[in-house]
């Protein structure tokens, strides 16, 4: 409540009960107006964060682990809130149905942090090229750099900006 709220002394917040037993009831209220991502971006605090060691991680393509990338509460919170929107799945548009004049399909991934899973893609880019029945391209960044991943329905390419292409 606005009481909480107002409260600036973190111990009394930590020990905060005023006794009126509505704790279940407060629950259900928050779990009737908010989704997984409202809570999180209404709820999850820096204290929080600190108290439960959360942190962010990513894929280490140099040692093939993951690996803890940060400990900051904002790109720990951000990194929640993405795998909560679209279900964590990458976000993809076409760009363009006749690419180069030619029947081409070209995708457009919207980067936001995660790169596309490469074997992933290519399954999709195969699979894409089955429907289409032409060369399937999609752009994305790989390792910080934009890239371009393509499929001619024999071979996998990739190439990035100002590279020459490289066949799988």
């Amino acid at each position: 409540g606005r009481d909480y709220e107002q409260c600036d002394d973190l111990v009394a917040k930590q020990r905060w009960n005023t006794d009126a037993g509505l704790g279940r009831e407060k629950i259900f209220e928050v779990r009737q107006i908010h989704n997984d991502l409202t809570f999180i971006d209404e709820f999850l605090t820096l204290d929080f964060c600190r108290r439960n060691k959360l942190f962010s991680f990513g894929y280490n393509q140099d040692t093939g682990y993951y690996e803890i990338e940060s400990r900051q509460f904002e790109q720990v919170k951000q990194q929640l809130l993405f795998s909560l929107t679209n279900m964590g799945r990458p976000i993809i548009k076409v760009r363009d149905g006749n690419y180069k004049n030619r029947g081409e399909l070209y995708l457009e991934h919207h980067f936001n942090g995660p790169e596309l899973k490469i074997n992933y893609a290519q399954d999709t880019l195969r699979n894409l090229y089955k429907l289409w029945r032409r060369p399937v391209h999609i752009e994305t960044v790989l390792n910080g750099k934009l890239t371009t991943m393509s499929f001619d329905g024999t071979e996998h390419q990739t190439s990035q900006a100002n590279d020459e292409m490289d066949s799988d």
